[in-house]
């Protein structure tokens, strides 16, 4: 089991923060008031699609003032590399192994995050906090499993993948999908990878207010909503949570004006996001510049089948796999899967201008935001996050030892440990099986004795060790001993089971007469005919 970074005890709601005393160090001083957070959770952004990050990338100014203006992580990652697992593990702080996510849910799904599970929307809730998410959830839409049920007092967005229904507008996606089917459409082909059948739905609460939603415009809405979200939690005179699931930067784009000349598509997309961000920073000063905790980060690496239309991984390429075939990004546990962007700005509180090189995850946004509110984690159960508030502060740039990177849509069965990070020390039990630009998947291998690259002079995963080495036989034991303890630890934990069943009715549907679920009206008009708390319905497709 991880454990938590110990800090002093203190009042209930009191945080600790730094301040700057003679001789340049940092020291503790009390703020007795509960800070806002801002959580914003880019979707298949890469390591180098930031300009702070990969000198390449030129299309981030205001991501790149945000880190100018507060802490960069460079050894940060996700939980997980796809989506679903990620997204359970930032709510909860536990390994898919423990919270029962170890892959997607669809759009017919029953289930979804496990009800016994508690989330960091309960906990904040529970400590006195207004709760929002806006944007993707992707963890259940039906019945108790939509997000107004699991600690979140409002909610707006879309509950799946921007690619998981049609649109009237699709963007731009590889391979290109059909807009969605309108009255007198003679016949619809079904095409792979394309959801053509069903509109994509833009929801506030448990109504579905637009289908299909308008992805050029939902950029906008997402920044207009959370500004409402923000301002009556302000006169409410509450602290807020605001989870912010970007559809940047999944497939498909939609850029709001055609890209210019050279910038391409991707880069246009990646624009918007970067404006976005600032928006939302704009917003977070507004309430007082330093009363708002902001941490940007990624759900997983880029969807390298998608060519031009996925972002940079910037020196993390994978090369022993790329050697072979195959992706080394989205859905491997190579470090473009799960290496992430992260930056945390708390004007204040959190050093500018400062990188962190601490191995950190996502699993550690629950726990740290728990320990600054002043609450309590959940009993009866492990984490896998730690409280990493030391380091947030400049205090500490130690992380974890040990980090666990479980299988997520490649080689091996999903959700199982078979990748590791000890130290500087990247290591393999599987590889391959995640497909590539190039159409090459890379074979599905087993390794036993594991590969172990040596992160600290070989970021591009390029060369193992040799077996028969000194370094290799050095570590080995210890790798060893981590990974027995680590799944020994998940084996005797309280864990949970989602369930994954499908039904055709817990398609969102606001109007079930209309072809692919199509909303009748002015944009934004409001149907009323899906409810997701209607346990038990007739199956029925609206086709």
């Amino acid at each position: 089991m991880c454990g938590t970074m110990g800090t002093p005890s203190l009042s209930p709601w009191a945080v600790l923060v730094p301040t700057l005393v003679l001789g340049g160090l940092w020291a503790p001083r009390v703020v007795s008031r509960q800070p806002n957070f801002i959580v914003i959770l880019a979707d298949d952004v890469g390591w180098g699609d930031l300009g702070a990050n990969w000198a390449e990338t030129k299309e981030t100014p205001h991501l790149d003032q945000l880190a100018a203006e507060g802490t960069r992580f460079v050894d940060f990652h996700s939980a997980a590399s796809t989506c679903s697992p990620s997204r359970a593990s930032l709510l909860t702080g536990r390994l898919g192994l423990r919270n029962g996510v170890t892959h997607n849910f669809a759009i017919s799904s029953l289930g979804g995050l496990p009800l016994n599970e508690t989330t960091l929307a309960e906990v904040l809730r529970e400590a006195g906090y207004t709760t929002g998410a806006i944007g993707k959830w992707h963890l259940g839409h039906h019945g108790r499993h939509h997000p107004t049920s699991r600690g979140f007092d409002f909610y707006f967005g879309i509950p799946y993948s921007n690619d998981m229904g049609c649109t009237d507008n699709p963007g731009y996606n590889l391979p290109p999908c059909p807009p969605c089917p309108r009255h007198g459409t003679a016949a619809r082909v079904a095409r792979k990878d394309c959801y053509t059948e069903v509109a994509l739905p833009l929801m506030e609460n448990i109504t579905i207010v637009q289908q299909p939603v308008e992805l050029g415009s939902l950029a906008r809405r997402y920044v207009e909503e959370a500004a409402r979200f923000i301002q009556r939690a302000s006169d409410s005179g509450r602290p807020f949570f605001l989870y912010l699931a970007l559809a940047h930067m999944h497939v498909p784009l939609s850029p709001p004006v055609p890209p210019a000349p050279g910038r391409g598509v991707y880069g246009a997309s990646l624009g918007e996001m970067d404006e976005l961000v600032g928006r939302i920073k704009e917003l977070a000063d507004s309430l007082g510049r330093g009363s708002t905790l902001l941490w940007f980060t990624g759900d997983n690496g880029p969807w390298a089948q998608k060519c031009e239309l996925a972002g940079r991984l910037g020196p993390f390429v994978g090369a022993w796999q790329r050697q072979r075939g195959g992706s080394s990004a989205k859905q491997t546990t190579w470090e473009g899967g799960h290496r992430v962007p992260a930056l945390v700005y708390w004007p204040g509180r959190v050093p500018a201008r400062r990188t962190s090189r601490a191995l950190l995850s996502v699993l550690d946004i629950f726990p740290t935001l728990v320990a600054l509110a002043g609450a309590a984690l959940p009993p009866n159960r492990s984490f896998d996050g730690l409280d990493v508030s030391p380091v947030l502060f400049g205090w500490s740039d130690v992380g974890h030892k040990v980090l666990l990177h479980p299988n997520s849509g490649a080689a091996g069965k999903v959700g199982k440990i078979e990748a590791l990070r000890l130290a500087q020390y990247k290591v393999f039990y599987t590889t391959g099986g995640a497909l590539a630009c190039d159409g090459s998947t890379g074979p599905a291998e087993r390794h036993q004795p594991p590969l172990i690259f040596n992160l600290d002079r070989d970021l591009q995963e390029q060369e193992p060790l040799d077996v028969a080495s000194r370094e290799y036989q050095a570590v080995l034991p210890a790798i060893s001993k981590a990974y027995a303890q680590a799944l020994q630890d998940i084996a005797a934990d309280n864990v949970s089971v989602a369930d994954y069943s499908q039904d055709p009715a817990a398609i969102p549907c606001c109007n079930m007469q209309h072809v692919g679920c199509r909303c009748h009206g002015a944009q934004g008009a409001l149907g009323s005919s899906w409810d997701p708390h209607v346990e038990k319905r007739t199956p029925r497709l609206c086709l």
